[in-house]
């Protein structure tokens, strides 16, 4: 596997919990987080898309707090 090229979300600040974010060769989005970078989330784009829509949407705000 090639190395991926990591982005680290805008907003992340310096800390710690940054969330980063990858395409893979295969057009998969790879997604970890700087606490735990050893474990990855593989995604689609479609599905990342839709879960991207539904948290601006404010599907998951009943999650929080």
């Amino acid at each position: 596997m090639s190395a991926l090229n990591w982005q680290k979300s805008s907003y992340s600040s310096e800390s710690a919990n940054c969330l980063y974010l990858a395409a893979a060769p295969d057009r998969s989005i790879k997604l970890r987080e700087s606490d735990d970078p050893d474990v990855i989330i593989t995604t689609t784009p479609d599905k990342l898309r839709a879960f991207l829509r539904g948290v601006r949407a404010g599907e998951f705000d009943h999650l929080a707090g």
